[in-house]
């Protein structure tokens, strides 16, 4: 069983990727604790899984042990639809809060998700703190741009996808994949000792 909290959880689309693809390698999960400040999206989030999300990530603290961390924290600081004021904008600084509590609960795995703006915001500096961090709490990092309508999404949508973990490096056989393409699935991309 691989146990797992879902930040900034929004309607619950990483959480049901996340289910989905490790139901198709016979893998069973379960949420403890899922977090979400907006409040329609917490009600579509009650109604696609029973649980009502309301939570501020910021004063987040006592988590039942996990093995992953999911999080799409706020990309609207980052996103070229914004302003582009990245840590300078309250909503940036929320990766912060993720990094401290994968510094807290030492998950064996990370799985952030956000704008493909985030990789070349302020020339690519903010992403570097961002990987640092996340290397300087002890995590191999891996990353891919990948357009959601290539894994059966109906919307051409090209996103950043950061994957830290914490005993081996992760072994990702996709590459970045931005255009529209053949569909791809969870099982044959990712390799891993993790949740064996």
């Amino acid at each position: 069983m691989v146990k797992f909290i879902d930040l900034f959880a929004g309607t619950g689309g990483i959480r049901l990727g996340f289910e989905q693809g490790l139901n198709e390698l016979g893998i069973k999960t379960k949420c403890v604790k899922s977090a979400e400040i907006d409040k329609a999206a917490c009600q579509t989030y009650q109604l696609n899984f029973n649980e009502d999300p309301y939570c501020d990530v910021t004063t987040l603290d006592d988590i039942e042990p996990f093995d992953v961390l999911l999080a799409g924290f706020p990309c609207q600081a980052f996103s070229s639809a914004g302003k582009q004021l990245g840590f300078q904008d309250t909503r940036g600084t929320l990766f912060f809060d993720v990094a401290r509590l994968i510094k807290k609960y030492q998950p064996k795995m990370c799985f952030l998700e956000n704008v493909r703006g985030l990789v070349s915001h302020d020339k690519g500096r903010t992403f570097n703190i961002i990987l640092n961090t996340l290397k300087e709490l002890g995590y191999f990092v891996e990353y891919r741009l990948l357009n959601s309508s290539n894994f059966g999404v109906p919307q051409n949508r090209v996103r950043i996808y950061i994957i830290a973990t914490k005993a081996e490096k992760p072994k990702l056989t996709i590459q970045s994949d931005v255009g529209a393409v053949d569909s791809h699935s969870f099982k044959d991309n990712i390799q891993s000792n993790l949740f064996k």
